[in-house]
């Protein structure tokens, strides 16, 4: 970094090897700039520390410089750790955040994408939405920026930043399987308007199943009305009550796998040898459990940091850019509650 004197627009033009004008362009979100453009300026950008006068800036374009982050629930551990990465991704590029919890209502839902009252609070919202269906999504504000994170498709209006749900979750039940585990179990349906989430999961399950040869037993698909510890708990112990038990778990999240190795220890079974244990979000929590929890980890800070950078194209563009469906990679990763302890 330059020192002694404050880095201008056209330091950063002359490190990159670019105008002034396509500098701005970038540090202001416009479209108009390819991305290996975008990038060799963004590098130039972070090399110099250069910090644009964004207050100024909003000013001048009546702008608020601020987003909005909206989720179901903040004490749901994936969604913190989402929101960490959504607020440096946007604090980097000159945005405060604002931060909403729905619990899922409806209405309150609804209002946040339809009042544009709102527009003086945020200038684009970042959504992950839970009471709003696919359809219920059309009937918003058109002039807002916006941004869904989960299941809700693009429609062309909007960017939709996920995982494919699908193709992770027959990836999870086929680990199982190749286990040599023989009744597997789905923790987690959701078959509901605004389940989509669930319902891929749901999908995946049964594809895995497919590939495979075998017949899904339909008593040990689960349906739970959150992806919470306690949903996990009392799903396993309908499940053990069984006559004929699984010796397998895919849980839809990882708090429903810890909550599901809770009971299963509770009564007294061993994981896994017993029956092993999937999760999915790689939360912090599962790396230091007792066992600690296989899962589905989606790249959480790529999708913090895809879904800020096309929210903030979005608020720059005078004519906002398609919408796309932008897919972050997932990994699976093998922990105890499937490998046991060595």
């Amino acid at each position: 970094m330059r020192r002694g004197r404050h880095i201008t627009l056209r330091d950063v033009a002359a490190l990159a090897g670019v105008s002034s004008r396509t500098v701005s362009n970038v540090v202001n979100g416009y479209a108009n700039v390819t991305e290996a453009t975008r990038a060799r300026v963004q590098r130039a950008v972070d090399e110099l520390g250069y910090q644009p006068n964004v207050l100024a800036r909003n000013l001048a374009q009546g702008r608020s410089g601020q987003i909005a982050v909206v989720v179901p629930y903040l004490d749901t551990p994936y969604f913190a750790e989402l929101l960490q990465g959504i607020i440096r991704a946007a604090r980097t590029r000159g945005y405060n955040v604002l931060i909403d919890q729905t619990d899922g209502d409806r209405a309150h839902e609804r209002e946040l994408i339809t009042k544009r009252s709102h527009r003086l609070l945020f200038d684009g919202v970042i959504f992950s939405p839970l009471g709003l269906s696919q359809a219920a999504l059309a009937d918003r504000d058109p002039t807002l920026p916006l941004v869904i994170l989960g299941e809700r498709v693009s429609d062309g209006t909007f960017d939709h930043v996920g995982i494919d749900d699908v193709t992770a979750s027959r990836q999870a039940t086929e680990h199982l399987l190749d286990l040599g585990r023989t009744r597997v179990a789905a923790i987690g349906d959701q078959p509901y308007e605004t389940g989509e989430a669930a319902q891929l999961r749901t999908q995946g399950f049964r594809e895995a199943h497919r590939s495979r040869g075998l017949a899904v037993d339909e008593r040990l698909i689960i349906r739970t009305p959150r992806f919470n510890r306690l949903d996990g708990a009392t799903a396993m112990k309908h499940l053990l009550d069984l006559p004929e038990p699984p010796d397998a778990v895919f849980c839809y999240s990882d708090l429903v796998a810890l909550g599901a190795i809770h009971t299963l220890i509770a009564r007294g079974k061993r994981v896994p040898e017993d029956v092993a244990v999937i999760g999915y979000d790689n939360i912090e929590d599962g790396a230091y459990s007792n066992p600690t929890v296989t899962t589905i980890s989606p790249d959480k800070e790529m999708i913090a940091t895809t879904a800020v950078e096309r929210l903030l194209l979005r608020i720059g563009s005078r004519t906002p850019p398609p919408g796309l469906e932008l897919r972050a990679p997932h990994q699976l990763i093998v922990r105890e509650s499937t490998a046991g302890r060595g």
